[in-house]
C-alpha cells in the first residue's frame, strides 16, 4: 500500500466498486466511519461493523473483504494483533486485504505507520483524510487488478510492515525487566525453572504451557504479558500462540504455504512457525 507521502487525489482514479469491513469498538466512531465512506467512496460496500479484535478476524478470513479499517485499540486483540492474525491465517496465493488503521496515537507513534508504509488515519476522523486514504485505496486495488496476480509478493510485503509496526517505538508494550527464574506450581510445590531450560512456551486458554527437555509445566499467565519478560534475542515468537528457545531448533524446513516446519534438539515435538516469522530462518 503507498504510504503517507505522495498521495494522489481521489478525483485522478474513477471509483472502483470493492468490499471493506471495520473493526472500531465505539458505535459512534463506527457509524460516522461508514457514513462518510459511503459519502466519498459511493463503490465501496461495508459488508460487516464489528467491535473487537476477534471478531474483526474471523469476519476479515470469512468475508473476504478487499480494505479492512482497524481500529488500534480494541477489546482483546489490538488492531495490530488482529492485522498480525489475518495476514497470518490469510490463505496462500489469494490477496490480502489492505489495511487502513485507525488511531488515537500521537505523532510520535505515528511515526512508525509513515516509516512501515502503511495508511492510517487519526481520530477523530477527519473527511480530508480519510478521502486521502480512500484515493490511495483505490490506487492499490487498480494496481492490483491490473498487474499479474502475485500473492505471495503482496503478502510478503504486508507482513514486512506489520513486523516493523509490531515492534515500533510508541506502539509495542514497554519492555519488561528479563525473566530468568520461572515459578510454576504443580500441586503444593512451586518448581524454579530455569529459563534457559526452557525449549518453547505454548499458549493454551488461560494458562502458558512450558515446556523442558524432561517435563511440562502449567503457569497462569498469558503469552502476551510474558512476552515481553524474555530476551528477543534469544527466544523467537515463531506463531501468535507459541514462542521457542532459539538455540534449541534443529532444523526448519518451510513447505508450500509457506511456513516452516522446525524440530527441536533432543524433544521429539515439532513446532511449525507462521508465514509472518519463517523470515528467522533464512539461510545465512
Amino acid at each position: 500500500m503507498a504510504g503517507v507521502n505522495g498521495s494522489t487525489p481521489m478525483s485522478e482514479h474513477p471509483l472502483p466498486r470493492a468490499t471493506a469491513l471495520i473493526a472500531e469498538d465505539e458505535p459512534l466512531l463506527a457509524g460516522h466511519l461508514q457514513s462518510e465512506l459511503e459519502r466519498l467512496w459511493p463503490g465501496l460496500r461495508v459488508v460487516a461493523n464489528v467491535r473487537h479484535g476477534a471478531a474483526a478476524v474471523e469476519q476479515t478470513l470469512a468475508l473476504r473483504p478487499d480494505v479492512v479499517f482497524l481500529d488500534i485499540r480494541m477489546p482483546g486483540l489490538s488492531g495490530l494483533e488482529a492485522a498480525q492474525q489475518i495476514v497470518q491465517d490469510w490463505p496462500p496465493g489469494a490477496h490480502a486485504p489492505l489495511v487502513t488503521f485507525v488511531t488515537a496515537f500521537d505523532q510520535y507513534a505515528v511515526q512508525a505507520f509513515d516509516q512501515a508504509a502503511v495508511d492510517y488515519v487519526l481520530k477523530p476522523v477527519s473527511a480530508e483524510r480519510l478521502a486521502q486514504s480512500c484515493a490511495r485505496l483505490q490506487g492499490a486495488l487498480q494496481a492490483r487488478a491490473s498487474a499479474p496476480a502475485d500473492a505471495d509478493t503482496a503478502l510478503s510485503a504486508t507482513l514486512v510492515e506489520l513486523r516493523r509496526l509490531l515492534g515500533a517505538p510508541g506502539l509495542a508494550a514497554a519492555p519488561a525487566g528479563r525473566l530468568e527464574v520461572i515459578h510454576a506450581s504443580v500441586g503444593a510445590a512451586v518448581h524454579m525453572v530455569p529459563v534457559g531450560d526452557v525449549l518453547y512456551f505454548e499458549a493454551a486458554d488461560k494458562y502458558v504451557r512450558v515446556i523442558t527437555a524432561q517435563r511440562e509445566y502449567l503457569i497462569r499467565t498469558s503469552l502476551r504479558e510474558l512476552l515481553p519478560q524474555l530476551d528477543p534475542q534469544r527466544f523467537w515468537q515463531i506463531h501468535r500462540g507459541t514462542v521457542v528457545r532459539a538455540d534449541a531448533v534443529a532444523t526448519a524446513v518451510r513447505d508450500e504455504s509457506g511456513k516452516v516446519q522446525l524440530t527441536l534438539r533432543g524433544h521429539a515435538d515439532r513446532l511449525v512457525a507462521s508465514r509472518l516469522y519463517a523470515h528467522l530462518f533464512k539461510p545465512m
